[in-house]
C-alpha cells in the first residue's frame, strides 16, 4: 500500500510540469494554431521537437520565434509575433515544446 502511494505521488510530481506548460501554452493561445501530436495551422510540437533535437541553441531560437514570429521554416503560413509572451515564458514554452518528442 505504501509503495503504491509513493509511486502515485511520484507520477503526479512528474506530470505536473508538463501539465503546467500545456496550461501556459493554452493561456498564450499557442493551442489555437498548434497541437502536441498533430499539425493544425502550424506544425505539431512533436515535429518541432524532432526538427530541433540536436540543436543546442534551440530553446533560445524557438523563444525568439515565439515572441517575434517567423516564416518559411514550416511552409508559407507565417507565425505571428506574440507580444503577450514574456521572454521567460517564451523560454519555458520552448523548453516544453522540445520535451514533447
Amino acid at each position: 500500500m505504501k509503495r503504491a502511494l509513493l509511486a502515485a505521488a511520484l507520477c503526479v510530481g512528474c506530470a505536473t510540469p508538463a501539465l503546467a506548460d500545456l496550461a501556459l501554452a493554452t493561456s498564450k493561445n499557442c493551442m489555437s494554431c498548434h497541437a502536441v501530436d498533430r499539425k493544425v495551422l502550424g506544425p505539431a510540437f512533436k515535429d518541432v521537437a524532432a526538427k530541433y533535437k540536436d540543436n543546442k541553441g534551440a530553446v533560445d531560437q524557438l523563444a525568439t520565434k515565439i515572441m517575434k514570429g517567423g516564416s518559411g521554416v514550416w511552409g508559407p503560413v507565417p507565425m505571428p509575433a506574440n507580444n503577450q509572451v514574456s521572454e521567460a515564458d517564451a523560454k519555458k514554452l520552448a523548453a516544453w515544446v522540445l520535451s514533447t518528442n
